[in-house]
């Protein structure tokens, strides 16, 4: 496990082939700070959605922290298209939205791509690498983000550790806050952890719909879940995106002394 490289996987529940980006605990290491049972795994797995676009700026988060010794090794996954944002093979408007929209036709698929991610994509990476089947972690940004909050509020969610940076929380008339207070409505107790963050130079949708979140998850709490949230003085929906993807793997990942 000494390089980066990707390969194309075939998901049956979408019909689409995914190009899958992998960072391994040693890519690009400065130096090696890892004790031999670090080196041996198991390996924590984080998934990070839109892999064309940005996963490189996943990578180089977990690189500066890693280097420095303030996470553990990780097994970086970025799942993407081959394509990137707006190009026709792309097909995140439908992948990551929980509910339909117009303003993407094709939108509302998200249960089948996570499905994919559980079903498919997990148990190939598990056959590929050592990996830590009780420390499952997904990633996104904006969109991507969305499903990492769709992947959470469930009954019984699959991943144990949520990275979700300036989720877009409008989409669907903010059909997400609807969600999290039906499984409210139905449990008290839900057990992960959670980042959430977001520039304070983002939009007002952003950063109003998050607060709106944010206050919906104190005011009636879920037992378990651990929430850590963050703000980025002068930083917009572009350029927040290394400063929140740190800042994520380190409140979700950090060693604690």
């Amino acid at each position: 496990m000494s390089s980066s490289y990707t390969f194309t996987l075939h998901a049956p529940e979408t019909g689409t082939d995914y190009r899958i980006y992998v960072e391994t605990p040693a890519a690009g290491a400065a130096r090696v700070a890892v004790s031999d049972s670090d080196k041996a795994g198991p390996l924590p797995v984080v998934l990070f959605m839109d892999g064309d676009d940005q996963f490189a700026a996943g990578v180089a988060a977990y690189r500066e922290l890693r280097d420095t010794g303030a996470v553990p090794p990780l097994l970086l996954v970025g799942v993407g298209y081959g394509a990137s944002y707006a190009k026709p093979e792309n097909r995140r408007g439908r992948d990551y939205t929980p509910a339909a929209h117009s303003d993407e036709p094709t939108s509302g698929g998200a249960d089948g791509f996570l499905q994919f991610l559980t079903a498919t994509l997990w148990p190939e990476l598990a056959r590929r690498y050592p990996v830590d089947a009780n420390v499952r972690g997904i990633a996104g940004h904006s969109l991507g983000s969305l499903l990492v909050l769709h992947a959470l509020f469930q009954e019984n969610p699959f991943f144990t550790h949520h990275l979700a940076s300036a989720p877009s929380i409008w989409w669907a008339e903010r059909a997400m806050l609807a969600q999290v207070e039906s499984l409210r409505a139905r449990q008290s107790a839900l057990a992960a952890k959670l980042y959430l963050g977001v520039g304070e130079k983002d939009s007002t949708s952003m950063t109003g719909d998050l607060a709106l979140l944010e206050a919906q998850l104190a005011a009636k709490p879920f037992a378990g879940l651990d929430v850590v949230s963050r703000r980025f003085p002068k930083k917009n929906h572009f350029n927040v995106l290394p400063d929140s993807f740190g800042a994520g793997l380190l409140a979700l990942f950090g060693r604690r002394e």
